[in-house]
């Protein structure tokens, strides 16, 4: 099943269909009026299109394919052997749990193997996952494992730092909180000196 499908069989309803846009934003009027406002009145009456209009950037993800963004390669490498890093790769996520934002920066290394791949696609790979539902710890693993699969390097490294306002702004409400998640495969599980070089480096500006 491709990730198109897979979406699709996800977000379809048990009638076997999308909710309709209308769907949506009456969800929204609902939420509005659950919280003890009018969604009738002036300020709010076009909140549910916008937060509609919001929800399709914020979760543009599950309409991406990652293996396509990472088709085109290069192989004129000049016999480049040692790893690319590609640092502070800023990004808003939400959290799957309270629909929370997730703001934070990932760092990507890979190791190539006999071709590379333009540093603005190990970006747009991060807004792929970034952009759904997610855990920071599902996020990360995805990230590199993706990678992995449809670039076949010798190794990826990825680090990502990130606040969670599931903790800020609710709950416990403790601000600038970083969590750390880091997952490796290939030369930087293998080689502990590069993945000592790799998380050193992230230290450096």
């Amino acid at each position: 099943m491709s990730v198109i499908e897979t979406v699709n069989a996800i977000i379809n309803d048990e009638e076997g269909r999308k909710p309709s846009r209308e769907e949506a934003e009456e969800a929204v009027r609902t939420l509005i009026r659950w919280a003890g406002d009018n969604p009738n009145r002036e300020g709010l009456i076009e909140t549910p299109k916008r937060v509609i209009k919001a929800y399709e950037e914020h979760f543009s993800g599950y309409t991406k394919n990652p293996k396509s963004i990472l088709e085109k390669t290069f192989s004129e490498t000049g016999d480049y052997k040692d790893f690319v890093l590609l640092k502070n790769i800023s990004f808003e996520s939400h959290c799957e749990h309270h629909i929370a934002p997730i703001i934070g920066k990932a760092s990507i290394a890979y190791f190539p193997n006999n071709c590379i791949v333009g540093i603005s696609k190990l970006a747009r790979i991060v807004n792929v996952f970034a952009k759904r539902l997610q855990t920071q710890e599902t996020m990360t693993s995805e990230i590199a494992q993706c990678i992995q699969l449809h670039l076949n390097p010798k190794g990826v490294a990825v680090h990502i730092n990130a606040e969670h306002h599931c903790m800020s702004s609710r709950g416990v409400h403790k601000s600038n909180v970083d969590m750390i998640t880091t997952h490796f495969t290939g030369e930087f599980n293998e080689n502990s000196e590069a993945k000592k070089r790799f998380l050193t480096s992230l230290k450096h500006n």
